[in-house]
């Protein structure tokens, strides 16, 4: 028996998040059904990050273990004849049995996109939220800076969230903006149900001047879901990946 690790780039425009759940298909869903297939053994991955009905990404981390004697390597290649266009496996290794992908330490990094123009362009109609309302990325970046560090984020976090914690860190947060594109990127060591989207729906209104920069370090010490902006809507969320300390995981020869 061998642990896999597959590193996930999928458009999650069609599918219900990433956890399988009885009221549509997830990404997960999809996977075990071509792992099961492809290896002949009743597969089930376990994945780095359940991401939402809606949201991108480019490189989620899954592991399984099987008996397989299709090497490692060239198990991406031989899942994706088998995996619908919008779901890339893009990399495939072993690693150490007891590797978890939720249970060790690591970084991850997500990406909200804003299209601030004044019509929608079709081609980024699933990869990016749409608004006309003017924004000042300056306000955006000035407010962004309140969240880096550790803070007990419970304002920025879903009150379905079932964390025993709601302490994290955030390691890095920028507001970039080129042409009408408008990039929140965020890297930490782990978020709240909703969180990133709650974060960019914050900074939203900082940048359209419905709240002050200055009221962010309010808003965290408050611990109040409702005193921090809206939830941004999922399609414009995308995860980039994931940071694993792998020298420790990694099965070498």
């Amino acid at each position: 028996m061998k642990r896999i690790k597959l590193t996930v780039a999928y458009d999650g425009t069609n599918y219900h998040g990433w956890q399988v759940q009885p009221t549509g298909i997830t990404i997960e869903e999809v996977l075990n059904k071509a792992l099961t297939e492809l290896t002949g053994e009743p597969v089930t991955v376990i994945g780095a990050s359940r991401t939402d009905s809606g949201v991108h990404s480019l490189g989620n981390v899954a592991v399984f273990d099987t008996t397989t004697k299709i090497p490692p390597q060239k198990l991406s290649y031989a899942l994706n004849q088998r995996l619908p266009d919008d779901i890339v496996v893009q990399d495939s290794c072993e690693v150490a049995p007891d590797f978890h992908p939720r249970r060790c330490e690591s970084r991850k990094t997500y990406e909200y996109k804003i299209l601030n123009r004044t019509f929608p362009l079709p081609l980024h109609r699933h990869d990016c939220y749409f608004t006309y309302r003017r924004l000042d990325v300056e306000k955006m970046r000035q407010a962004a800076s309140y969240l880096a560090g550790e803070h007990d984020f419970k304002s920025f976090c879903s009150a379905h969230s079932q964390a025993d914690t709601t302490v994290r860190t955030i390691y890095s947060l920028t507001v970039a903006k080129e042409q009408d594109l408008i990039t929140i990127r965020v890297t930490g060591s782990g978020f709240l149900y909703n969180m990133v989207r709650i974060i960019a729906g914050t900074l939203l209104q900082a940048g359209m001047g419905e709240l002050q920069p200055e009221q962010l370090p309010d808003i965290l010490s408050a611990c109040d879901r409702s005193r921090a902006g809206p939830t941004a809507p999922a399609h414009g969320l995308t995860m980039i990946g994931i940071d694993f300390s792998m020298g420790i995981f990694e099965n070498k020869p």
